[in-house]
């Protein structure tokens, strides 16, 4: 992680779960980590607790289903930290429904984040990359394992759908980095169940402690170890595509 000391990176969705585990993991490896999320004041207490660390934390407010939130958060990264090096795509969500009963209101949600929030951070942190001569950045899409199969529940099979476009849009990124012959590198990690609180904030309590209490999970510091270790491969290695699971999963 040496070539990362001191070097910025974005991670959405970094006031809790997944995305806070990622954020402290960069930190205490040197980076200066710009945390996203709507949830500015619990970033913030995220930062203040990893003051003397190798690194600091930013927080920055936003939406990344908003459009001109991400463009206004991302033109902060460039006015205030000169840009980001790396970008890790945690943010997403997940909703109870069918592909049979479910609303049109919540599928849009899920695409607005987990796809058009995704592909829009991606784009506006590559075009800052480009413009300002770094060609050894790297984005980290956080997927899931659901991105490789279709689950048996029905209730998330829009939330998998969605994921399996995560999956085709990291292989579309490498080709087209790839046409301009540029060296930023594109990662998809693959977790299974994560002990985190989006089925809480998505799905309740009741499925929460649910899930949790019949499954094997993984935490969300095996996640952020995951993105050290994809961010720790030497330049001449692409990792793709990185898929990890609790041990005795189903899937």
């Amino acid at each position: 992680m040496e070539r990362w000391q001191g070097r910025v990176a974005v991670v959405t969705g970094a006031s809790a779960g997944i995305g806070e585990a990622i954020a402290r993991a960069l930190v205490k490896s040197g980076l200066k980590v710009v945390g996203m999320a709507r949830r500015v004041e619990k970033m913030e207490a995220i930062a203040k607790d990893l003051v003397g660390e190798a690194g600091q934390m930013f927080a920055v407010q936003c939406d990344v289903a908003d459009e001109s939130s991400v463009i206004a958060a991302f033109k902060t990264v460039e006015e205030t930290h000169g840009g980001a090096d790396v970008l890790v795509n945690n943010a997403g969500v997940a909703y109870r429904n069918t592909l049979l009963d479910g609303s049109v209101e919540s599928w849009t949600k899920i695409m607005a984040v987990n796809v058009i929030g995704l592909s829009h951070c991606t784009k506006l942190a590559i075009e800052s990359m480009m413009r300002r001569g770094v060609d050894d950045g790297h984005i980290i899409h956080i997927s899931s394992v659901a991105a490789h199969v279709v689950p048996s529940s029905a209730e998330i099979h829009f939330y998998a759908a969605s994921k399996h476009a995560v999956r085709a849009l990291t292989e579309g990124l490498r080709h087209e980095l790839r046409d301009k012959k540029s060296h930023i590198k594109i990662t998809s990690i693959s977790p299974g169940l994560v002990k985190s609180d989006i089925y809480e904030a998505c799905m309740g309590q009741r499925v929460s402690d649910m899930v949790y209490s019949t499954l094997p999970y993984l935490e969300a510091d095996d996640v952020a170890d995951s993105v050290i270790s994809v961010l720790s491969s030497k330049p001449s290695v692409q990792v793709h595509e990185m898929i990890i699971k609790p041990f005795g999963e189903a899937y």
